[in-house]
């Protein structure tokens, strides 16, 4: 396909977006019924789509409509390119431009330039300070590949050997010692021999970070009590070296970390939700717990367009349930751990603080927020124990 061509693809599935359809979903309807299409052409469409949806409104105003259409012509007007090379009309190429599209278009500007919903930008200036601008901008680029280095496995000398041997260029990161940033190949590591053999794992530094802050030990009892794909799980069951169990509210979201556990070489035990609640006591129990995921939309872009300010009160109350329960797991002198992949305060210190109100005795003995400024998602991690009475 040529350049072109893969751009008229991008508009149609970017208008089925627009229409409701998850961006996900169209890509593959797209591939089904463009079989001509190779892997090169796919990748460059998925590409050209998921730009256009970070940085949906100042392309819609660079392309003065918030059409398919409207999106690609504002990118390339965003990166200076002429859009006469690509809106030729020729063979598979979009029409040419119409005169009341050559006219059309504005620089945008204030949280528009930032690709920021309106209503989330005073939110985030309050939560972020004067960092919110250049997080937001930073927010608007396709996110690095990151790859956790499993100890269990192989050391990281060792893991960089391996991805070099197969073309993958990688350079440790500097928010965690198991954390490598991809240079060359990133779309080859699911097939390289480093990931099938379990040397390293795909996971941003920032979510490595948090698992580096909290004091992990050989024998703890630890609970991922919130564990989705199990990222995490793993990651502890490095550091530890000995079993982890894992829950979630929705078992399905598990389904895959057994294959994972089994290629990591860690000891993952998974716990229904009929089993947790009498499973204590726990040493360490970590609640990385359903956000607005504000912190990654540099990989999952559509949720910054579908968050609203009644899902984060809701989000808010299940994250206070979450905390209650999962305190109430923990055995005396247990540590408490709470993560976010979120950049708003009432997602993290504001929920901390709360849950200190409701319940005395509890300390908080370390915090911290990362952004993308730091070079990884935007996470953030408290990490509390409660004292013990004599």
């Amino acid at each position: 396909m040529t350049p072109a061509a893969r751009a008229a693809a991008a508009i149609e599935v970017l208008d089925r977006w627009l229409a409701g359809m998850p961006a996900e979903q169209a890509l593959t309807n797209w591939a089904r019924s463009s079989r001509f299409a190779g892997s090169g052409d796919r990748h460059a469409v998925r590409d050209l789509v998921f730009q256009a949806i970070r940085c949906r409104r100042s392309h819609a105003a660079f392309g003065g409509a918030e059409t398919g259409r409207g999106l690609i012509l504002g990118g390339q007007r965003d990166r200076g390119e002429d859009p006469a090379a690509i809106f030729t009309g020729e063979g598979h190429a979009p029409a040419p431009l119409t005169d009341a599209e050559r006219d059309s278009g504005h620089a945008p500007s204030g949280a528009e330039a930032l690709d920021c919903p309106e209503w989330l930008w005073p939110r985030l200036q309050t939560s972020l300070g004067a960092d919110a601008a250049p997080v937001m901008a930073a927010q608007r680029q396709r996110a690095d590949v990151h790859l956790r280095v499993n100890s269990l496995r192989a050391t990281p000398t060792e893991a960089l050997a391996a991805l070099a041997a197969e073309n993958i260029i990688c350079a440790p990161h500097p928010l965690a010692d198991t954390a490598l940033s991809v240079i060359e190949g990133g779309r080859r590591v699911a097939q390289s021999r480093a990931y099938l053999e379990g040397l390293v794992e795909l996971q941003d530094a920032a979510s490595q970070a948090v698992v580096a802050a909290l004091p992990l030990r050989p024998g703890m009892r630890v609970l991922d009590y919130c564990a989705g794909g199990g990222g995490k799980a793993l990651a502890m069951a490095a550091r530890t070296g000995g079993p982890v169990a894992a829950h979630d509210a929705d078992p399905r979201r598990m389904r895959d970390l057994p294959a994972r556990a089994g290629r990591a070489g860690a000891a993952i035990t998974l716990l229904s939700p009929d089993h947790v609640a009498n499973s204590g006591p726990w040493d360490l129990v970590l609640t990385d717990v359903p956000c607005s995921g504000s912190g990654s939309w540099r990989r999952a872009p559509e949720g910054k367009w579908l968050l609203t300010a009644e899902r984060l009160t809701e989000l808010a109350r299940l994250q206070d349930g979450i905390l209650d329960r999962a305190s109430a797991l923990l055995g005396p002198g247990g540590v408490l751990a709470y993560a976010t992949c979120s950049l708003l305060s009432c997602e993290n210190g504001d929920r901390i603080a709360a849950f200190l109100a409701r319940h005395p005795g509890w300390t908080v003995k370390a915090q911290r927020q990362f952004t993308p400024l730091d070079g990884g998602d935007g996470f953030f991690v408290a990490v509390l124990t409660r004292e013990i009475s004599d």
